[in-house]
């Protein structure tokens, strides 16, 4: 009996029909929309902008700029321009700042990924998400994890697509990988929540390790769980 919410679904296959039709127009709708950031981008260029005097440091805004919103290569955009599409879409500044950076960066620098995203083989929100990861990358390296990944990124896991990312700021930003290596180093730390003990006399423990360090504590804890077992120790061995 088909429902008065959906009238033409009278059979569980009719439902299942209508789901997935539904489901694959919301997802072309959703790169229409960033079609439309494309385009909208290409109306507001970098020659777009007002060429009033403009003296940031000195808290006076006469004209317009054009900013960067995507990596190395892809155009200018006006800086207002985001702003207007957002609104016009009911989105925060910076929601719509991300919209139209991650179609710059897909249409100007994925290339191999936005066609397949455009031909409905990758999932929109993945492309956009590796978009995110690209843009600090220079040009060669953005051209380097697109050749790598655009046969199979809508099949990989996230893990393995970070992986080639790293792969290319190692290889075509050294510089730069060994400045996010330092940062990532600094956030090394070990807590013991002594002070948040729970009523069972349990606490907390956690923290941020080196690769190194961290197969070096793994080790001496399961060396001392094989060693409370030996000495007759019937605990589990997540206990021990």
């Amino acid at each position: 009996m088909a429902s008065p919410e959906l009238p033409d679904c009278d059979s569980p296959a009719a439902v299942l029909a209508f789901a997935q039709a539904r489901r694959a127009a919301a997802q072309r709708a959703e790169i229409d929309v960033l079609e439309a950031a494309l385009v909208w981008a290409s109306m507001h260029p970098d020659e777009s902008v007002s060429t009033g005097p403009t003296d940031r440091s000195a808290g006076l805004v006469f004209g317009e700029l054009a900013v960067p919103l995507a990596g190395e290569g892809a155009p200018l955009v006006a800086e207002f321009a985001p702003m207007e599409f957002g609104a016009a879409l009911g989105m925060s500044t910076d929601s719509a700042r991300s919209l139209v950076g991650d179609a710059l960066e897909l249409a100007h620098r994925l290339k191999r990924t936005w066609r397949l995203v455009r031909a409905g083989r990758v999932p929109l929100w993945k492309a956009r998400r590796l978009a995110q990861l690209t843009t600090g990358l220079p040009l060669d390296g953005a051209e380097f994890v697109d050749r790598q990944l655009a046969a199979f990124v809508g099949k990989i896991s996230w893990a393995a697509i970070e992986r080639v990312v790293d792969q290319a700021r190692v290889a075509f930003d050294p510089e730069g990988a060994e400045k996010d290596r330092l940062a990532a180093a600094e956030s090394r730390r070990f807590d013991v929540h002594t002070r948040e003990a729970s009523h069972d006399g349990t606490v907390h423990v956690e923290g941020v390790l080196d690769l190194a360090d961290a197969i070096d504590l793994d080790a001496a804890i399961r060396q001392g769980a094989e060693e409370l077992s030996a000495l007759g120790s019937n605990e589990s061995l997540d206990v021990r």
